[in-house]
């Protein structure tokens, strides 16, 4: 099995894990655990294990220009991502949610092309457009009869600006992570993002009621910190670094379909004609953003 198959296999499992953890993650909060006391948890549980990881491995250190640009990696891939996502999550649906991340390859192709200077051709250019408007469809017109979102507009609102985060720390990562190994750089990278997000989480984390919540609560924020940070930013950066960033985001297309299949089984969710619609239109405008990326990707 070459390097490249591996690789495809660690995003395949990323994909997989971020599936199930839309519904995971939303039976925790904010009942039991609020957003950003959540997000806390997860980016302090996943920097000692980084921390602690990183003692067994043996590389290049970081060179001392280079912690601006993690910092400025960890504000988006950590900070923002997370927040946004986890305080959307907890709004919206977990069907909303996943059709929305969808749109992390056509910023992925947004942000190359101002900082990496790809060009962008008209068919490209009518994707993204595409795109947007099925994100702006599920945004507004996406709620439903189920009780499981507080604010539809909102979640889904942050969870699109949580995709456009992702979607730029992909861009941002590529070059460091080519650089240096990834536990190297994660360690760093949740380090700095630790300091993003103490000032939103910590008050939401001292009013976790520890002793009222049930074990399979524990068991599921567990997951969240073990697998769906710790496991996947690691896959993802291995990955990242023997693909490309657009190459990377296309397995995200996975999410929704993980997500839906999953929420529905425990019945978390429900389908309605617009997020069927809008997440159609989301595919559409994916497809004609990576077609011919994916024809010339490593």
């Amino acid at each position: 099995m070459n390097t490249r198959t591996i690789a495809l296999i660690a995003v395949f499992i990323t994909s997989l894990i971020y599936g199930v953890t839309f519904t995971i993650a939303k039976e925790v909060m904010p009942l039991y655990i609020k957003p950003y006391g959540f997000i806390l948890l997860r980016v302090g549980g996943a920097t000692i294990v980084f921390w602690l990881f990183g003692l067994l491995v043996k590389a290049k250190s970081i060179e001392k220009q280079d912690y601006k640009h993690i910092l400025l990696a960890s504000f988006f891939g950590v900070g923002i991502n997370m927040l946004t996502f986890f305080k959307g999550l907890s709004l919206t649906t977990p069907i909303s949610a996943a059709a929305i991340m969808v749109m992390s390859p056509i910023m992925v192709l947004l942000f190359a092309s101002i900082l990496l200077k790809e060009k962008l051709i008209p068919k490209k250019i009518i994707g993204v457009i595409i795109g947007f408007i099925g994100a702006l469809l599920l945004i507004i017109y996406g709620n439903s009869s189920e009780v499981n979102g507080e604010n539809i507009i909102l979640g889904n609102f942050l969870v699109f600006v949580n995709a456009a985060s992702y979607g730029f720390y992909l861009v941002l990562a590529k070059k460091l992570i080519e650089k240096y190994n990834p536990v190297v750089f994660v360690k760093w990278l949740y380090l700095f993002g630790l300091i993003w997000v103490i000032p939103f989480g910590l008050n939401e984390l001292t009013e976790v009621q520890w002793n009222i919540m049930p074990t399979s609560i524990y068991l599921k924020a567990g997951f969240v910190v073990l697998f769906t940070t710790c496991i996947t930013y690691l896959f993802n950066l291995f990955g990242l670094s023997k693909l490309k960033p657009t190459t990377v985001s296309v397995f995200i297309y996975l999410q929704p379909v993980i997500a839906s299949i999953y929420a529905l089984s425990v019945g978390s969710d429900t389908l309605n004609t617009v997020k069927i619609a809008a997440t159609l239109l989301i595919f559409l405008g994916v497809y004609l953003v990576t077609k011919q990326v994916q024809n010339s990707a490593k």
